[in-house]
């Protein structure tokens, strides 16, 4: 790999590192800790992320507890919790606070898979777009004389391998959030 086109590689690991973040928030029947990610508490004015002003734990598969730091939090993150899009009622029983998570239907566990493919699909998308700027760039340099003809050709192969291994894993990780998805 040419430094060329390591630039490139390193954004397409980054679209590969955003896509898994965006699934840990696909609720799959399992208590995980990132759907709290997006959930905001006002914390003296500033909305903070619950994580940062409570500690967020897997008790069980399927139950998430969160154990505030200041015991005064604890309606206010009660409050977020429940104006969020989780779809969860938590209980509370004065220090921790317990979400339940049912088992999803399979109607929803199907579009949840979508949900997933979708956003599989839009992350080759932007592994696709990095190639096209990089081969972009790399005509531009040809037509400036920066490069050979032959030097654009190696590139260009180059951004194609690279292209199609990032397609790949793209693939296998989708395939591995339908079966979890999937999973009852």
């Amino acid at each position: 790999m040419s430094a060329d086109t390591k630039i490139y590689e390193d954004k397409m690991e980054g679209v590969i590192n955003h896509l898994v973040k965006e699934h840990a928030t696909i609720r799959a029947g399992r208590a995980n800790p990132a759907i709290l990610d997006h959930v905001t508490v006002d914390y003296y004015g500033t909305p903070t992320p619950i994580n940062q002003v409570a500690a967020v734990s897997v008790a069980e598969a399927r139950v998430l507890t969160i154990s505030p730091w200041d015991a005064s939090m604890m309606h206010l993150i009660e409050k977020a919790v429940l104006t969020s899009d989780i779809g969860i009622n938590p209980t509370n029983d004065g220090r921790v606070m317990r979400l339940v998570f049912p088992a999803p239907t399979e109607e929803r566990r199907k579009q949840l898979a979508k949900d997933a493919q979708h956003m599989g699909e839009e992350a080759k998308v932007a592994v696709r777009n990095i190639r096209r700027d990089a081969l972009d760039k790399f005509k531009a340099r040809k037509k400036a004389s920066e490069i050979t003809e032959d030097d654009l050709k190696v590139l260009e192969n180059e951004m194609q391998k690279i292209t199609d291994k990032y397609t790949k894993e793209i693939d296998k990780i989708c395939e591995a959030k339908n079966k979890e998805i999937m999973e009852i």
